[in-house]
């Protein structure tokens, strides 16, 4: 089943990085969908089918734990996969994030490491992977 992913990040290169790892992964893509903030991620939930959302945590606006707050709080996508993508260290924090349901992965990533997480958290397969693909 392709998967419609949502990429919240306030950085537009970050979420270029997110997007050709995702392209790069194998994993079966159908629409990626990208936001600058949690606000605008939040719109987009509103007005489309989202499979996935990976989401950064420090962003103007409003940041990624009030976003996945209020996820968690529309029962309509309260069990929305979600993997924060952060830089974040402090393991308080990261395990109050997994608390929330969500996976995490820490910047820099490898895109193995993404999409391991990917279907670790959705279950997914990959598309036809063949011997030789580089990541």
């Amino acid at each position: 089943m392709p998967l419609n992913v949502l990429i919240v990040d306030d950085s537009a290169v970050m979420r270029s990085i997110i997007l050709r790892t995702l392209r790069l992964s194998g994993l079966p893509l159908e629409e990626v969908l990208q936001a600058e903030n949690g606000q605008e991620g939040l719109d987009i939930l509103g007005n489309r089918w989202i499979d996935l959302a990976l989401i950064d945590i420090n962003m103007p606006v409003m940041n990624g734990i009030e976003m996945i707050d209020k996820v968690r709080r529309t029962s309509e996508i309260s069990d929305l996969p979600i993997i924060v993508v952060s830089t974040e260290s402090s393991t308080t924090r990261i395990e109050m994030l997994k608390d929330m349901g969500v996976g995490f992965v820490h910047k820099p990533f490898s895109a193995e490491t993404l999409r391991e997480a990917v279907i670790e958290l959705t279950g997914v397969t990959l598309d036809e992977p063949t011997a030789d693909e580089s990541l």
